[in-house]
């Protein structure tokens, strides 16, 4: 049994004087909102310019990622940009930190390390420095001895968690917390920690590739529609202002099984490279295998191709792979998959600029895609000059030329693939392409 003291009703209410009486909305005062810019331009591109002073962001990812790697070149920008930065390690030393500041070059005389677990002497560090900006590493290897809970359990983590809001906003402050993930992929600990920061950030990659991508998953003070792109480099973090360019920069022309697309992640548009290797296998179940593509959307196609095209994909193993370790799973990357795989199938390359941007429907017809003329201006910024699109699209910009089809067997025709249709349901016509009405 444990004594526990309990606040009476008459002492929990506040006194009608202290209330914070409401006011008409038309009649408060709107006070600007300044971002403190974080030096690093895809970062910023997230937040929508910088943190916000009294804000509290957390940022999640798998562990290799890069988050401390990324977090240690934005307090040492900040720093060198002439702020007072604490960066608060509870799972590494400080000769451990300083070890990966100097890789970075992130050795900056206003940023102030420290290696604590206990919420009492973070903010002791605080008091002492007075930043502009803290980074605690990790939410949930710090604790508050007053609680009696282990380190990393729920309640730990809430408290501590509203225990850094509360500061930060009552010292005008910016923090940044590092969150684990679980094995799904999502935050670790309670939901409330979520709710209670001002910004969510998923910080996420694939380790065997380069590239990184940064995403707002909650924003207050902006939006969560944009997409920050970096590249892992032996000297850290790189941004990655052309990720078209980017993803491209190895393509091939002229290969069968290759289809570039114009895919949009929230607002940015970029052109990623498709790629699909069909092969005749003697296995009683041919095998579907998909990276970086919905292994779900994949099979949809196929089923379509066979059906509506008249495409022969029964007795073969069909390899899908989006390059560059970027993972395209939005319905307007259908009718380039499509071609790709139809495109391996008769070992015919499809032309070189040739871009394709359509959703497919179960009746194999075309669909426009969201958002289709900033995903076509982005063709044209990178020298595509043909478009294979559905009847509803826009018209291209100058020096794109719109090829239009209703349906997948009419796109398959116009991309020089020479599909088998039926003129009907029960008489199927023969053709002049690479392969026959078998397939």
């Amino acid at each position: 049994m444990v004594e526990s003291p309990v606040l009476s009703l008459a002492r929990s209410i506040p006194a009608a004087l202290d209330i914070d009486r409401a006011t008409p909305i038309c009649d408060v005062e709107l006070e600007s909102v300044r971002s403190m810019p974080t030096g690093i331009s895809e970062l910023d591109r997230v937040l929508g310019g910088g943190f916000v002073p009294g804000s509290v962001t957390l940022i999640g990812g798998e562990p290799g990622v890069g988050k401390s790697t990324l977090l240690t070149q934005v307090a040492a920008s900040m720093a060198f940009a002439g702020l007072d930065v604490v960066y608060v390690s509870a799972e590494e030393s400080r000769q451990q930190v300083r070890l990966r500041a100097g890789r970075l070059g992130a050795l900056a005389p206003r940023l102030w390390l420290a290696s604590e677990t206990e919420l009492g002497h973070v903010l002791a560090h605080v008091d002492r420095v007075l930043p502009g900006l803290v980074v605690l590493d990790s939410i949930q290897t710090v604790h508050d001895p007053a609680l009696g809970s282990a380190p990393g359990s729920t309640v730990q983590v809430r408290e501590c968690a509203h225990r850094l809001v509360r500061e930060a906003k009552q010292r005008d402050l910016a923090v940044v917390l590092v969150g684990h993930v679980t094995k799904e992929g999502g935050l670790a600990g309670p939901r409330a920690l979520e709710h209670v920061v001002d910004t969510v950030l998923c910080f996420d990659g694939d380790r065997h590739h380069a590239l990184r991508l940064l995403r707002a998953e909650k924003h207050r003070f902006g939006s969560t529609a944009d997409l920050g792109l970096f590249e892992m480099t032996e000297t850290g973090l790189q941004p990655v202002p052309d990720a078209s360019a980017l993803f491209l920069a190895d393509r091939r022309p002229c290969v069968p099984g290759s289809a570039v697309v114009p895919t949009l992640d929230g607002h940015r548009p970029m052109l990623v490279e498709l790629q699909a290797l069909v092969a005749t296998t003697n296995l009683p179940l041919a095998r579907r295998s998909a990276q970086g593509v919905d292994g779900g959307r994949l099979a949809f196609l196929l089923a379509v191709l066979e059906r509506r095209a008249r495409l022969s994909l029964t007795g073969s193993d069909v390899f899908a792979l989006a390059v560059g370790g970027v993972r395209v799973v939005e319905p307007g990357a259908d009718l380039a998959l499509a071609l790709a795989v139809a495109s391996s199938l008769s070992d015919t390359p499809l032309p070189s600029d040739l871009v394709a941007c359509a959703e497919i429907g179960l009746g194999g017809e075309l669909r426009q895609a969201g958002q289709t003329a900033r995903r076509l201006a982005e063709a044209a910024r990178l020298g595509f000059t043909c478009a294979l699109l559905p009847h509803s699209a826009p018209d291209p910009p100058l020096g794109l030329r719109a090829l239009r089809a209703a349906t997948i067997a009419d796109a398959l025709r116009l991309a020089g693939l020479a599909p088998l249709v039926a003129s009907s349901r029960d008489e199927p016509q023969t053709t002049t392409g690479r392969y026959s009405a078998a397939g």
